[in-house]
């Protein structure tokens, strides 16, 4: 029973070991280079940790965790280009670095290598396993899709929001537990269950992403403080504001549209103190977070180490500093 940094070296070392070196250079150098640009890996250590539940042998789990990471990363690759985003972890983007047809072929050839690194997994499970990558893999790209929607639509409601973002992200960390346990050959209660743990942790995860955006500390968050209302983002605050303004406050926020960053930032920001969103929003994030630790409890695996490495990674995403 590994912890969560054990888990991510081992991961670590298994990427290392996975460079492709294949030619045309032109289509794989962009692969390795996304793959290889940072981040937690938290998605690829959650199927190893969700495999270790129930198996020992967590080099058997490897290939999956890859899978994962390579499909998340082939989505950030198509994701940058819509978004026309010069950054991603703070180098140059994929598309930015190359051009915008490597950025698209070299993502292509990611999900085909997704595909290969979960065919080879040995188990009689692996057709389920591929089954549920589809699900997940299906809907990431309708939340992508719901959400690009929303930049031109003024009627998104709140619970149209929470389907996208759960579609959008919280699926992927869901689908990580879940085709963990598969491999782990855990019962179909048991990887539903940690399937339902990973939806409400992505949720909250999410929403936590949206209040942290406007009250969070620039230095700890990682992103300047109101982005996402300076880009007119339809969050579940921005939705919730509007969903609550009387009609004076409604002018109020009309006028924003043509205010300079910092001017529409604070004024927005006063509406949403005025109108309680934030407590709105960490309630409902509160709900999401007490909903995946009881979907956790019903697991009846309370004295399981990895179990707790689990709840305590959950905890730290959970309590980012404000």
């Amino acid at each position: 029973m590994q912890t969560f940094k054990e888990l991510q070296s081992l991961y670590l070392g298994y990427l290392n070991t996975e460079i492709i070196t294949k030619s045309p250079l032109g289509l794989y150098e962009p692969v390795n280079y996304i793959m290889n640009l940072g981040g937690k890996r938290i998605r690829p250590v959650l199927a190893l940790m969700s495999y270790n539940l129930f198996q020992e042998d967590i080099e058997k789990a490897l290939p999956l965790a890859h899978a994962i990471e390579m499909f998340h990363n082939f989505s950030l690759v198509h994701d940058d280009i819509m978004d026309e985003a010069e950054l991603r972890r703070g180098k140059p983007s994929v598309h930015h670095k190359y051009d915008i047809n490597t950025g698209i072929l070299s993502g292509d050839v990611m999900m085909i290598k997704t595909y290969e690194y979960l065919a080879s997994l040995k188990s009689e499970r692996t057709l389920d396993i591929i089954s549920t990558f589809n699900r997940v893999a299906r809907k990431v790209c309708e939340g992508q899709q719901m959400d690009m929607d929303f930049e031109t639509r003024n009627d998104v409601e709140i619970s149209e929001y929470l389907t996208m973002i759960e579609y959008k992200t919280a699926v992927l960390l869901a689908g990580a537990l879940k085709m963990g346990a598969i491999l782990g050959n855990a019962s179909s209660d048991q990887c539903d269950l940690l399937w339902e743990y990973g939806i409400n942790i992505g949720l909250a995860f999410q929403l936590q992403d949206d209040i942290l955006d406007v009250y969070g500390d620039p230095e700890t968050f990682g992103k300047k403080i109101g982005g996402d209302i300076v880009q007119n983002k339809k969050t579940f605050l921005m939705l919730s504001l509007v969903a609550s303004m009387k009609y004076d406050d409604n002018q109020i926020f009309s006028t924003t549209a043509t205010l300079n960053a910092e001017d529409k930032i604070s004024k927005v920001k006063a509406l949403y103190n005025k109108y309680g969103i934030k407590d709105l929003a960490e309630a409902k994030m509160n709900t999401y977070y007490q909903n995946a630790q009881a979907a956790l409890k019903k697991l009846n695996l309370d004295s399981h180490k990895n179990k707790r490495e689990i709840e305590m990674l959950a905890g730290k995403l959970m309590n980012r500093v404000s």
